[in-house]
């Protein structure tokens, strides 16, 4: 442990503000890490987390599955992966009109995985 430091949230959600203080460690010593480097990695962070894990729960509904062997898991996170890949190649702005969209016409989805293209 080089470091220890904190960081402040504030959130503003359905005109109410929250706070929460948050704290970190690291292993990165000071002159490898000021405030300013360590305030990136934490953003960098959530931009991963915010732009994978989070739109496979809310678009995929992962947290609900009780899958627990861990070949079944892995093989359903990289299916669930696919999906957002081929969701985001074909231009669709969320998951879920993806979803939306290839339930009603798959021969658009078949089109998609062989020819990259919905056109």
């Amino acid at each position: 442990m080089q470091q220890v430091c904190r960081i402040r949230r504030r959130r503003l959600e359905r005109g109410k503000e929250s706070v929460a203080t948050v704290y970190a460690i690291t292993s990165l010593p000071r002159a490898q890490a000021d405030a300013a480097r360590l305030l990136a990695l934490n953003r960098a962070h959530w931009t991963i987390e915010n732009r994978l894990h989070c739109v496979r729960d809310l678009g995929l509904d992962e947290d609900r599955c009780r899958v627990r062997a861990p070949a079944a898991a892995h093989v359903l996170a990289a299916l669930r992966n696919t999906v957002l890949t081929l969701a985001r190649r074909a231009g669709f702005p969320s998951v879920v009109q993806a979803l939306e969209h290839f339930g009603e016409k798959r021969a658009d989805l078949v089109r998609l995985i062989r020819c990259g293209t919905i056109e």
